[in-house]
């Protein structure tokens, strides 16, 4: 196991997941989802940390995160790479993880409200990208802004189940993908949902 797995799982060990969560904090130490308000939910512990550890962040990157919900999986990502680009399109989600991730001191993440479907174009693009609610098939801006040698973790798949895939850009551009388990995340709403 690498150098690095070690530091994001002794990050993750410490990262106190009831401080994300406004009700249900008496269930945060259980592996499920739970949820936040507004029809989303924080992900299960175990599954954000395989997501993280399968982009395989390192300090020099530039991160694009589509779906911010409560901040949890943004704090990872913000923990191990240079500078975060967080989208979130429910506006009391988006202010409330901004003023938690801010009290736990991150200044390397850029907050944005607008629909996730579209990434953030300005910024592009991106080493690494982490979608957090399931699309029917890869909006293709996401692919335009991944850089060649990036990764993307994303779930594909219908309302029930989707597969958690790993996307490639080779330094051809090439796409490659692999799919690292089944999952059940909310839909991504926008042009893809």
């Amino acid at each position: 196991m690498e150098k690095n797995d070690e530091a994001v799982k002794a990050f993750f060990t410490r990262l106190d997941r009831t401080f994300f969560l406004e009700d249900h904090q008496h269930l945060a130490s259980y592996d499920r989802p739970l949820p936040i308000g507004y029809d989303q939910t924080i992900s299960q512990p175990t599954l954000v940390l395989e997501m993280t550890l399968s982009l395989d962040l390192h300090p020099d990157l530039k991160v694009l995160e589509i779906g911010t919900g409560s901040g949890y999986q943004t704090a990872l990502l913000a923990e191990f790479s240079e500078a975060v680009y967080t989208v979130e399109r429910i506006n009391p989600l988006l202010k409330k993880a901004q003023k938690r991730l801010l009290e736990l001191g991150y200044h390397n993440i850029h907050f944005k409200l607008a629909d996730g479907t579209s990434g953030w174009e300005e910024h592009s693009p991106y080493d690494r990208i982490m979608v957090t609610a399931a699309v029917k098939e890869i909006p293709a801006e996401l692919l335009r802004q991944l850089s060649p040698g990036g990764k993307m973790i994303i779930p594909v798949g219908d309302d029930n189940i989707q597969e958690l895939k790993l996307i490639e850009k080779k330094q051809n551009e090439e796409i490659k993908s692999q799919v690292i388990k089944h999952v059940q995340f909310v839909k991504l709403r926008g042009e893809y949902e």
